[in-house]
């Protein structure tokens, strides 16, 4: 056996992932154990569930492979800071402390934390990693390769060409980046920028933008581009630097004539409402007029970023003439974007790896040493995203009976409990579910989900305010039945694609099915989730048994957590959140707690 060890940490989301000759055992972000949202410490506890789920020791590990170069990254900082003083003396001074605190010294750290050898250490380059995530993940045996994110070590995005042979045949194991853009370009640095500007916090808050975009109207397009300039020919694209300081300054990623242009950013503590989302409030104009302007702003970027995404990838399909485009990247996660460059490109399929982020690159840079550094001939394809810890039921047992709370078992029951959580859906409670190996990647894909009846527009309104404790604007996720989603959803031939099942497109809904879901209908488009019974059969059987008792085959779908928490990993977090929220029922595995406890 060989084993392979990823690990990606130091910026935002530490991870690691554990591949067996070629295969993956075990991904999870590090967050998920310490409770710290985004953790980009060292991922220890990560990488013992890891050695853990494969019941081998650091001993036993042939290769570790951190996901990024750290010297490359460092003479880009080093070189900037440089550039731009004495404007980045904050960030000189910041930056030396960790660099040579830590982050210039990972080899060193890797083998005193694990006890291994360095000659078992290899680096990989960042958006390599990226690419090696999303092509060695993927079903594809050629495809095109497009990566997108804030930074790695210099390069912001790359587009390039992928090939592999499988096992029982001869060939070798290709990724060639041929063209790429470099920082300070950056579409990644751009939108955070106005996430920042709109009152939400960089590399945090971006999917809110997205959830903003669809309250207004992209009005303010010219103004955009004065700060970025696109190519539609070639797809390149460059920032007007002058409009931004996040390459000399550790505070703020936009400056005074950002503001000017802009005008002042949004408080983040303000609330946010339209005519749109809150027509009782119209008598509040000045306000109304205000967070209008910000939805606009939202909208307008969303554009702006779609449209140098889509003219990227017209290029990417008109060089390579392939069929099949494979994505990573945390721009990836742009599920809006996505929709649109499946459907306006030319490519009949696209493959985004679930982890799309810093904690896909620990994946990525294992694949990417068990298939080109070693040649290594492929048999895997990642089949689902559920890859993290799970509890026995012995566990969860234990776990409730310590606790002294009533439940109800149904260890040999599971269509029973199955038939009342659908139930107890159309009486309008809202269900913690706890099941098996938690999701790799952002998103609760049914394994830790709060699920609730998706026909009324209340809902939506009971899990943002009771459940989730969240801004109101935000968006609910519907999960349908592969076979049922083209029923609902103006996506062709919905059911044949792969990136539904990791909610990761955001599709129209049918006009004459929205009002059947408001509760997860955002402005005329729902993210969705498209599930069938091999891949998660107890998630199937609630979405269908509800969809037997009300005729609509969907429910709604979100993260089991509560605002500025990561997602539930243990029995004790999930009934923590249960707890402390307005969830009516809590189904860990096989048990069922209900309220008041």
């Amino acid at each position: 056996m060989t084993y392979i060890l990823g690990i990606s940490c130091f910026y935002h989301d530490a991870a690691a992932a554990l591949l067996q000759d070629g295969a993956l055992i075990a991904a999870a972000m590090e967050e998920r154990f310490s409770r710290k949202k985004h953790d980009s410490d060292f991922p220890l506890q990560a990488i013992a569930f890891c050695l853990r789920q494969a019941g081998i020791t650091a001993q036993d590990i042939d290769y570790v492979v951190f996901y990024e170069k750290p010297l490359e990254k460092f003479e880009r900082i080093l070189l900037t800071t440089l550039n731009t003083f004495p404007r980045s003396l904050d960030v000189w001074t910041e930056g030396m402390l960790n660099w040579l605190k830590q982050k210039l010294w990972i080899k060193s750290m890797i083998q005193t934390r694990l006890g291994i050898s360095g000659q078992k250490i290899l680096f990989c380059d960042h958006h390599m990693s990226h690419a090696a995530s999303a092509f060695f993940a993927s079903p594809f045996r050629e495809a095109a390769v497009l990566t997108v994110d804030g930074v790695g070590e210099w390069t912001t995005t790359t587009l390039g060409r992928a090939s592999s042979y499988w096992e029982g045949e001869e060939g070798e194991n290709r990724i060639d980046l041929t063209h790429e853009q470099r920082f300070p370009h950056s579409l990644g640095l751009l939108y955070s920028a106005f996430t920042a500007w709109l009152g939400f916090r960089v590399n945090n808050g971006e999917y809110k933008v997205m959830g903003m975009a669809p309250y207004g109207e992209p009005r303010y397009v010219d103004r955009i581009k004065k700060v970025i300039h696109l190519n539609p020919a070639d797809g390149s694209f460059a920032l007007n630097m002058d409009y931004f300081s996040f390459h000399h300054s550790t505070e703020h990623s936009y400056n005074q004539r950002f503001i000017d242009l802009f005008g002042p950013p949004r408080n983040p503590n303000a609330e946010f409402f339209t005519m749109n989302t809150n027509p009782e409030r119209a008598s509040e104009r000045e306000v109304m007029e205000r967070n209008q302007y910000y939805a606009d702003i939202a909208a307008s970027i969303q554009y702006v970023t779609e449209e140098a995404l889509l003219a990227i990838v017209r290029r990417l399909h008109e060089e390579t003439g392939l069929k099949h485009l494979v994505m990573a990247g945390g721009v990836a996660l742009n599920t809006k974007a996505n929709y649109r460059l499946l459907n306006e490109t030319g490519f009949e399929e696209i493959y985004i790896q679930p982890a799309a982020g810093d904690d896909g690159g620990a994946l990525g840079a294992a694949l990417w040493v068990w298939h080109m550094v070693l040649g290594k001939p492929r048999k895997w394809v990642m089949p689902h995203a559920y890859w993290g810890a799970e509890y026995t039921s012995d566990q969860i047992r234990r776990f409730l009976d310590n606790l002294g709370v009533k439940y109800e078992d149904y260890t040999e029951r599971d269509d029973e409990m199955l038939d009342i959580l659908a139930e107890e859906m159309t009486k309008r409670n809202v269900i913690g579910f706890f099941q098996g190996r938690f999701e790799w990647g952002p998103r609760a894909l049914g394994n830790r989900s709060i699920l609730a009846d998706p026909r009324s527009a209340e809902m939506k309104e009971v899990v943002n305010t009771k459940i989730k404790f969240r801004e109101p604007f935000r968006p609910f996720a519907p999960v349908v039945l592969r076979d049922k989603a083209a029923e609902y959803f103006d996506y062709p031939d919905v059911e044949q694609h792969e990136a539904p099942r990791y909610m990761l497109m955001v599709a129209p809904i049918k006009e004459d099915k929205q009002d059947k879901i408001a509760a997860v209908c955002h402005e005329g488009t729902g993210r969705l989730q498209s599930i069938d019974r091999a891949t998660n059969p107890r998630y199937y059987g609630i979405v269908e048994r509800f969809g037997q008792l009300t005729g609509v085959p969907i429910v709604l779908n979100t993260s089991f957590n509560l605002r500025g928490e990561p997602i539930v990993n243990t029995p004790r977090d999930a009934f923590n959140t249960f707890k402390n929220s307005d969830i009516d029922l809590l189904a860990l595995g096989s048990f069922l707690v209900r309220k008041p406890l």
